[in-house]
This record gives C-alpha cells, structure tokens and sequence, in this order.
C-alpha cells in the first residue's frame, strides 16, 4: 500500500499549502534545492532547473518507510512570480510520515523566500 501527501489550497495546516512568491523562479529553485540539500536526512537525487523539479529522498526513520519528495516550482520566464508545491510518496503503512515530510521542507522554505 503506497501512501502521499502534496500541498494544495485545500489544505488548512501551516506548511500544507503551496507557497506563491513575486520572486523570478529561477531564484526561488536554487532556494529550493539548496535548502533541499540542507535538510537532515534528505538527499537531491535529480534537480532539473529546465523543468522546474527537484526530486529528493527523505531518509526512512526506524519504523518510517524512506520516502520519495518531488518539489516543483512553477512560474512564467522573465517575470516575477513563482509557486512551489511538495509532494512526498512512500511505502506507506502506519509510520508513513509523508504529511511531515512536505511539512519538514515547505515550512523552513516559506520562512525562507517570504
């Protein structure tokens, strides 16, 4: 049974929600990678500044299953504006932590690029 969590508008939890910024988006994903990158327990594996994604592994806790965490930033060239949304997949069961994972990168990132 896989298990996942992405943020969307429809989520009312701080850090569940994309975060929408006036900022060039390639800026905002060399913010994203970079903090990515400096997470504990997470590792880049692909980060495509063409397309916009960065895929990540979140390192597995002792009962929580390693997961797979795709972040995207999105926005027209040239212009101000970006948004950026998490997505965290994993083997699920009942340690999956895929919520806390988009939590553990999209609340430091807000606090980051806002």
């Amino acid at each position: 049974m896989n298990a996942s969590f992405s943020t969307s508008d429809a989520h009312a939890q701080p850090g569940a929600k994309p975060v929408r910024v006036p900022i060039l988006k390639q800026a905002v994903f060399e913010e994203a990678r970079d903090l990515a990158g400096a997470l504990a327990g997470w590792k880049v594996v692909t980060s495509d500044e063409r397309t916009g994604t960065i895929v990540c592994e979140r390192a597995g806790g002792w009962l929580a299953p390693r997961a797979t965490v795709t972040i995207t930033v999105t926005g027209p060239d040239g212009l101000p504006s970006a948004e950026v949304n998490c997505r965290s997949e994993s083997a699920g069961g009942p340690f999956a932590r895929d919520r806390r994972n988009v939590r553990e990168f999209m609340l430091p990132f807000e606090r980051r690029v806002c």
